[in-house]
């Protein structure tokens, strides 16, 4: 049996605003905007090269379902194969994001990874609802043709 992670719903508090975080400024495809009646809509979106999207739903929406609230997911990671040239990026489309950093002997150091090592390379920023995002570099990607 495969199991496959799909999408991650996020609660938002405005969807028109994160609809335009995610796609403008993270260029997130969009994959679904419906909605059927005034109070239920969702947005669906998905970062290029993923298999999962996000999924944007009115706080009262997702508060009905699952109690979730703005801003209270947090570790969502992202993997890309250069930190540096996605904090450069995102910087561009004017997403504002934090340093890079890796870890050394149990500390957070500044910088990437002096090895470039797999999997130690990260920097964070936030939705406009306070969703922190982590980006993790990683040299490989695994879901590269072979």
């Amino acid at each position: 049996m495969e199991w496959k992670l799909e999408a991650i719903v996020l609660p938002v508090a405005d969807v028109d605003r994160a609809k335009a975080f995610y796609s403008q400024r993270l260029a997130f495809d969009l994959e679904v905007d419906y909605q059927p009646s005034e109070d239920f809509r969702v947005v669906q979106l998905t970062p290029n090269g993923s298999r999962c999207s996000v999924v944007l739903m009115q706080t009262e929406v997702v508060a009905r379902r699952t109690g979730g609230t703005p801003g209270t997911v947090s570790g969502l990671h992202l993997v890309v194969t250069d930190i540096e040239a996605a904090r450069a990026e995102l910087v561009g489309r004017g997403v504002e994001v934090g340093d890079v950093f890796h870890f050394e002997d149990g500390r957070q150091l500044t910088g990437p990874d002096p090895q470039r090592a797999d999997y130690n390379s990260f920097l964070t920023f936030d939705d406009p609802d306070g969703h922190v995002w982590l980006v993790q570099e990683r040299k490989t990607d695994p879901y590269a043709a072979a």
